[in-house]
C-alpha cells in the first residue's frame, strides 16, 4: 500500500512599500469607466528630483538638510529659523500673495544650503521644486534666445514650475564700472520675464542670493520690487564676514 504524502505549499504575500499609494509610483491615475489617465499630484516632484540626478548634483543636494545645518551666530540662526517657519508654514503660505521666500547677504552663511534644506521638505511632501543653478541655467537660456520654440521651451521650465527655486541670483551677471554696479540687460530681460509672470500667477519663488535687498532694487527696481514683495514675511538678510561659516572654518579673519 503505497502512501501518498501531502505537501503544504506556504505562500508568502509581499507587501510592496510605494512612495505614494495613490498611484503605486506609475505617477498616473488611471481611470478605467473612461478610459482616460490624469497625472498623480507626486508626478511633478518626481519629475525634479530626475532633473537633479540629471544635473549630477543629487548628493549635494539631497543631503542638505535642517539637522545638518548648524548656525555660528544669532543672524544665521534667524536665518535658519526663516527657512524652516517658511517650510513649516508653506501648505498655508502657498494660497498667499507673499508666498515666496528670500536669504540674502553674506557669502558664506549657508544660504544655499537653506534654500535647499527647504525645497527637500517640500518635495517629500510632493510639492515640486524646479532648481536654477543661476550661473549655469541662465546662460542656457541666452543660447537659444534667437530661437522661438527653443527659448520658449527652456524659460517656460522656470516660468510654470510649481515652486522655483533660484540658487544665487546675480551670480556673475552684475558689471562693475567707475559709475557702479549693474545689471547686465540680458539677464535683466531673462529673470524680468521669469519673475513678472510667477508674480502675476502668485507661483512661489525661493532665492538666495550674496546681494541685499537694496541692491536688487538698485539693478533693476520691477524686479526688485517683485521679489521683495512675493518674499514678504519671509525675507532674510546676514551682513558681516563673521558670518562666513567657510571662514571661520579654516581659521581666516580671527573669527
Amino acid at each position: 500500500m503505497s502512501q501518498i504524502g501531502q505537501t503544504s505549499v506556504t505562500s508568502t504575500l509581499i507587501q510592496t512599500e510605494y512612495e505614494c499609494e495613490f498611484c503605486k509610483d506609475e505617477e498616473w491615475i488611471y481611470d478605467l469607466d473612461t478610459n482616460t489617465a490624469k497625472p498623480c499630484k507626486c508626478r511633478e516632484a518626481k519629475l525634479y528630483k530626475r532633473i537633479i540626478e540629471s544635473c549630477g548634483i543629487t548628493e549635494s543636494f539631497l543631503q542638505k538638510n535642517f539637522d545638518n545645518y548648524i548656525p555660528t551666530s544669532k543672524q544665521t540662526e534667524s536665518l535658519y529659523k526663516t527657512a524652516i517657519d517658511y517650510a513649516n508654514t508653506f501648505e498655508w503660505l502657498k494660497k498667499t500673495k507673499c508666498n515666496s521666500l528670500a536669504l540674502l547677504g553674506q557669502v558664506g552663511s549657508g544660504k544655499t544650503h537653506l534654500t535647499i534644506a527647504v525645497a527637500n521638505e517640500l518635495m517629500k511632501k510632493n510639492i515640486g521644486v524646479r532648481y536654477m543653478q543661476y550661473r549655469e541655467d541662465i546662460p542656457k537660456i541666452k543660447r537659444v534666445v534667437t530661437s522661438d520654440e527653443d527659448y520658449s521651451r527652456e524659460i517656460n521650465k522656470y516660468k510654470n514650475a510649481a515652486v522655483l527655486l533660484i540658487d544665487d541670483l546675480y551670480k556673475n551677471a552684475v558689471v562693475s564700472t567707475p559709475n557702479g554696479e549693474y545689471l547686465n540687460e540680458a539677464d535683466k530681460r531673462i529673470i524680468f520675464e521669469i519673475i513678472n509672470h510667477r508674480y502675476f500667477k502668485q507661483l512661489p519663488i525661493i532665492v538666495s542670493s550674496e546681494y541685499p535687498a537694496i541692491k536688487l532694487l538698485e539693478f533693476d527696481e520691477g524686479i526688485g520690487s517683485r521679489i521683495v514683495e512675493m518674499c514678504n514675511g519671509h525675507l532674510y538678510e546676514v551682513k558681516g564676514k563673521e558670518n562666513n561659516f567657510r571662514m571661520r572654518r579654516q581659521g581666516y579673519g580671527g573669527v
